[in-house]
């Protein structure tokens, strides 16, 4: 009888999820010049590259090689915040802050949706691990974004 051999499925979209989610922090470090952000913006930048190092060799399994790619769903929530900045009147901050945490809950879903499906033992460990530090970084943002807003 063949054994199953667990795969490794839907990692490199995650990938592409953390890095555009790292392009838009910076991005927003740029654009927002006050260090009471640029540390907090770090400090997610930092976990979510701690997150695709982890994550990367199970790319490598499910795609051949390393995810560099980007989520052209982030990369529109970017356009849409630079538009909306150019238009509005309201904060630079708000406005990005507003986008990052809609990111923060696209990379929580996109771990959620991996973990529904069949992953290597190994690939699911790093996983949970990964989700509970990503959830830290969605609760810091939507503290963030709640201090903010109103």
């Amino acid at each position: 009888m063949l054994q199953h051999t667990p795969e490794v499925n839907h990692i490199a979209d995650i990938i592409k999820v953390m890095n555009s989610g790292i392009e838009f922090y910076q991005e927003a470090k740029e654009k927002i010049d006050r260090p009471e952000y640029t540390s907090f913006f770090n400090r997610m930048i930092d976990a979510k590259e701690s997150a695709v190092f982890e994550l990367q060799k199970y790319a490598v399994v499910e795609k051949g090689d390393l995810e560099t790619g980007s989520d052209s769903m982030t990369e529109a929530r970017k356009i849409y915040t630079k538009l909306v900045d150019k238009i509005s009147t309201g904060s630079s901050a708000e406005n990005y802050v507003d986008q990052l945490e809609e990111v923060e809950d696209k990379v929580l879903e996109e771990i959620n949706e991996a973990l529904a499906k069949d992953q290597a033992p190994d690939c699911e460990a790093t996983l949970h691990r990964v989700k509970v530090r990503m959830k830290e970084c969605h609760d810091e943002m939507r503290m963030l974004q709640n201090g903010l807003v109103h």
